[in-house]
């Protein structure tokens, strides 16, 4: 798992969440988390279940509800400190599902690894206002102590943009969410493929490395 990790996120989406995926994709984005904080449980089960068609090739994930997840046959879930305890997810999953999960402390992350996670969403690394509920940024700092002690793979998030991507990928981020710099950007696909750029550049300059 690495490289550009495409979220929905239909209140700044201009195209629409379906054109948006498409577009990622395109760009070479290979995992999506389906995000839709609204709507009936009928309504996100449609929708998620037209994007994993959408999905073909890359892994498909769903925010937060496991049943969606499950119904839709996905291939994974990523979860939150307000959702389902770890533990409890990983058990109601399918063998070889992916279960990811957020955090903002080193504490946090040593027992979601513990408790079964196979990777880490960590955030928010700078202050954002896409998700509300976000809470203070964690820092740079904060990335580097987990990845010091956690060896899944780490999606950074949080008010990433290109102009601080890089420093987020040398303190050890595998991938990273950039909702608002490419959901809101005017080309989606230009706006990935700028930030999978920024990887292919980062593995020639480790290559380089004597």
């Amino acid at each position: 798992m690495k490289g550009y990790y495409f979220i929905t996120e239909p209140a700044l989406s201009r195209a629409g969440v379906m054109s948006d995926t498409a577009n990622a994709l395109k760009a070479g984005a290979t995992i999506v988390q389906y995000r839709q904080k609204s709507g009936s449980s009928a309504v996100l089960y449609a929708e998620a279940l037209e994007l994993r068609g959408v999905c073909r090739g890359a892994r498909f994930l769903v925010n937060d509800r496991v049943d969606i997840a499950l119904a839709v046959d996905a291939d994974g879930v990523h979860v939150g400190g307000d959702d389902l305890p770890v533990p409890v997810v990983r058990r109601l999953l399918r063998p070889g599902r992916i279960l990811g999960v957020t955090v903002r402390t080193l504490d946090e992350a040593v027992r979601a690894v513990d408790e079964g996670a196979d990777y880490l969403g960590v955030g928010p690394i700078f202050a954002t206002t896409t998700k509300g509920d976000a809470g203070r940024p964690v820092g740079i700092e904060r990335l580097k102590e987990i990845r010091k002690e956690c060896r899944v793979p780490l999606a950074a998030i949080g008010g990433i943009t290109l102009a601080n991507a890089r420093e987020v990928m040398a303190a050890g981020a595998d991938m990273i969410c950039a909702m608002s710099a490419v959901v809101s950007a005017p080309g989606v696909e230009e706006a990935v493929r700028a930030f999978q750029n920024l990887f292919a550049a980062n593995e020639t300059d480790r290559k380089e490395i004597p």
